[in-house]
């Protein structure tokens, strides 16, 4: 298999010696007696997630016959799973539809060639440095008889996908300043115009791999051990496993054990108790339209002012940063400089009302797999909380939403978001806007300060949330400038 990158670790003499650090299998001594000289890879990680401990994320499919046989099926269908799919096995249901929607966005019948898809997948994901996703699709890129000079950088990719950089950027980091000036350079270009229906294509494309791109960090989500990235070759520094069993993943550390309770034990508790409060509040008195519009403004203004993170700035890679154009554009550069986002009225523009309709006309069936796609993340709940059970989680489903909505300026005239700081702690707050708008920035420490007692599957289901969300705020956004061009 092909990789975006040749791995430059490599041993001095090229094999492993005998030594006495090391404890050797008999068959490995037979080997390396025969001086065989036979290199093998060590993964660099332990399992699909940084995060997670990879004996919860396996045992999901032990235990669930659904996410087996989807399992199965993916397999089947790509000839690999993907690390990424591995961990959103914890929602089956979710996954299911996820996976429909991807394989037809980029293997069915549509608007643009195959290898057209896997590069705006590239670009798409190199916005975020997201390494893993680009790796992924360099392979599939080559594999479907993609030109290799393309990857050398964005300038050497056709003129038509160069033009698409300009959205790519600003979808990925300010999609409210897409106007349908910004439409009308792409289907106006002579030569190197696009269609309305490629555009289509394309748009859901890069709105599709920059939300998974927050996913993938969100989660932790580490390359498989065959990619660029995923293994190494040198000698591993322990004495109690042959390194072919380390090599194989049989000589994987144990867990440290539980996790110890923290302080916040009562944190679940509280939280359910301000759900409660809410809901009781909802149904003893509305505010006015007036107080509505003006908690949206001042949640709108205080999420410019949540730090997405306390790390330096990250310098992309040449490998990732040859496939887009100006690295320092950004949410963050946008919010230093005391900007504001403009207010996008859900009752002007919906998904529902105008984006599914339009994306169904111009790539069918594309619209009712997302849209089945959006209520799976949104509805998905087994009405537990930590250790709780028949729990109504809808309140704080719909809070995390409509945040994420709120950071992007869309606005839903029912809603009260004086909810949002009742229910959204700060540090989940910080996790949320770091994951949705820096993803590239996510640490281990960030993905265990939030929700503590929560159970990881409920903390996948939240990136799931994230990433559904920011999905379709990108989407409305562009759509609406299409919308707008067409009219």
């Amino acid at each position: 298999m092909r990789h975006a990158t040749t791995a430059n670790e490599s041993m001095e003499n090229g094999s492993f010696t005998v030594s006495e650090l090391f404890k050797i299998c008999p068959h490995c001594e037979r080997l390396s007696k025969k001086e065989i000289g036979v290199r093998i890879p060590r993964p660099l990680g332990s399992g699909p997630s940084r995060f997670i401990p990879e004996k919860e994320i396996l045992q999901v499919s032990k235990v669930d016959a659904r996410t087996q046989s989807i399992f199965e099926d993916a397999f089947s269908a790509l000839g690999r799973l993907d690390n990424i799919s591995l961990v959103m096995g914890f929602h089956p249901r979710y996954l299911e539809s996820f996976l429909r929607t991807q394989h037809y966005l980029l293997q069915m019948d549509g608007p643009l060639p195959l290898h057209y898809r896997h590069y705006i997948g590239i670009m798409a994901a190199a916005r975020h440095q997201c390494a893993y996703l680009v790796n992924l699709h360099v392979n599939d890129f080559l594999q479907v008889g993609g030109d290799p000079k393309w990857l050398n950088g964005l300038e050497g990719a056709p003129q038509k996908l160069q033009n698409l950089g300009e959205l790519n950027k600003i979808l990925a980091h300010r999609p409210w300043l897409v106007t349908k000036a910004h439409i009308e350079h792409l289907l106006k270009a002579e030569e190197h115009s696009w269609s309305l229906a490629e555009l289509i294509h394309a748009v859901v494309l890069l709105t599709h791999y920059h939300s998974l791109a927050s996913y993938t960090f969100g989660c932790g989500i580490t390359p498989e051990i065959h990619c660029d990235g995923g293994h190494t070759f040198r000698p591993p520094s322990v004495s109690n496993y042959c390194v072919c069993d380390i090599a194989n993943g049989n000589g994987a550390m144990e867990e440290m054990g539980n996790h110890q309770v923290t302080e916040a034990s009562c944190e679940v508790e509280v939280l359910m108790e301000k759900m409660k409060q809410l809901q009781a509040c909802r149904d003893e008195e509305e505010a006015t339209q007036e107080e509505m519009a003006t908690r949206f403004e001042r949640e709108k203004t205080e999420s410019m002012l949540v730090v997405t993170a306390e790390d330096d700035e990250t310098v992309p890679s040449r490998d990732v940063s040859r496939h887009f154009e100006d690295p320092s554009y950004g949410y963050k550069d946008f919010s230093r400089r005391g900007e504001h986002v403009p207010t996008f009225r859900v009752q002007d523009y919906s998904w529902e009302d105008h984006g599914y309709s339009l994306v169904n006309r111009l790539y069918p069936d594309v619209g009712q797999l997302l849209d089945e796609k959006f209520q799976m993340a949104y509805n998905l709940t087994y009405n537990t909380m930590a250790t709780h059970k028949d729990v109504d989680t809808s309140t704080l489903r719909r809070a995390i939403w409509n945040y994420i909505h709120c950071m992007f300026g869309i606005r839903y005239d029912d809603y009260d978001y004086g909810e949002i700081n009742q229910l959204l702690d700060r540090s989940f707050k910080v996790y949320i806007k770091t994951m949705v708008c820096s993803p590239e920035k996510i640490t281990k420490r960030m993905y265990e300060s939030f929700w503590r007692q929560f159970q990881h599957s409920e903390k996948v289901h939240v990136n799931l949330l994230l990433m559904e969300a920011r999905m379709q705020a990108e989407l409305l956004y562009a759509l609406r400038a299409i919308t707008r061009y067409m009219t």
